[in-house]
């Protein structure tokens, strides 16, 4: 177990923001291992906790590792979009806090098998639900048209040469050569970009960074879940998320400050339409980062952005 078991991001700093209170109800929506359900449950007494994750794999992890707490620890296998139907079939009806950690766990990061990573040759996979028979990356890149693909590419992955990189997905697909393999998506990237002097990070990452989100859905089910996490507070309940890439820091900010009531609508609309009310205030003025420290320890904290609310 403790060779899987991840160093969770932000630890210390979410828990300070959480604030838990004995006998709190807390919510971890994006469980994975059980890192930050365990500090919430550890942080005060008689606090409880349920945890919310789509891939059921880590909900078994998570359940064995924090099996000494009893009843005070519930899973459920659900999308964190799932939040308040979760909640309601729990009997939740309000919680003093909620976290979510939108990126990918260092199981699924480090699977040899679920596609992830281009450390490991693998189906091109991508699915954080493996069980849902939903459509994978591969699967993506077979039916998707060149245009598509570079759009894909381009907007979750914010990668410039996505246009030439679709172009060389769909050449190999029309010569019966689909892409089906992190090796084959990694090493057809690197071929057509290159790879930059002195550069650690791999010219693939954009790339399947664009595809996991798009498999998964990530990035249009945020706002929703903000909005439907918010709701479920109670006055005074607080709301911490980390975030790993701009765009869901940017969704997320957003969100953050029309709770607050600042207007986010464009400077040249002439009436508010985006409506920012004043509910909540925020905590963190700017995004809080990894110490060098933990960058050190775990080289993956280093594009985490935690930030967070409370209602009011």
């Amino acid at each position: 177990m403790s060779e899987i078991v991840h160093r969770s991001v932000l630890l210390a700093e979410t828990i300070e923001l959480l604030q838990s209170k004995p006998g709190g109800h807390y919510i971890d929506a994006t469980l994975g291992l059980g890192g930050h359900a365990e500090a919430i449950l550890k942080s005060a007494v008689d606090v409880t906790v349920l945890g919310i994750d789509r891939d059921p794999e880590a909900i078994l992890i998570a359940t064995d590792r924090l099996k000494e707490f009893g009843r005070r620890f519930k899973a459920v296998h659900a999308n964190f979009s799932e939040i308040r139907s979760a909640a309601a079939a729990n009997h939740l009806d309000s919680v003093d806090g909620i976290i979510a950690d939108l990126g990918v766990s260092s199981m699924q990061f480090d699977s040899e098998t679920r596609g992830f990573s281009f450390r490991f040759d693998a189906p091109l996979d991508m699915r954080m639900d493996s069980t849902s028979g939903e459509e994978t990356a591969a699967g993506l890149l077979a039916r998707l048209s060149e245009e598509e693909v570079a759009n894909v590419i381009y907007l979750y992955g914010e990668e410039r040469a996505s246009r030439r990189i679709a172009r060389r997905i769909v050449e190999k697909r029309e010569k019966g050569e689909p892409i089906s393999t992190t090796k084959q998506l990694a090493d057809l990237v690197e071929a057509t970009i290159g790879r930059k002097p002195g550069t650690k990070i791999h010219p693939a990452t954009r790339t399947f960074q664009a595809l996991r989100i798009a498999v998964n859905d990530e990035l249009d089910i945020i706002e929703g879940f903000l909005n439907d996490a918010f709701q479920l507070l109670t006055n005074n309940g607080r709301l911490a998320i980390i975030t790993f890439h701009s765009l869901e820091d940017r969704i997320v900010k957003q969100v953050f400050q029309r709770l607050a009531g600042k207007c986010i609508c464009p400077p040249r609309i002439p009436k508010c339409i985006c409506g920012a009310e004043k509910k909540a205030e925020v905590l963190t003025k700017r995004p809080i980062t990894a110490t060098p420290g933990e960058i050190e320890e775990n080289p993956r904290s280093r594009s985490a952005k935690l930030r967070a609310i409370r209602k009011i």
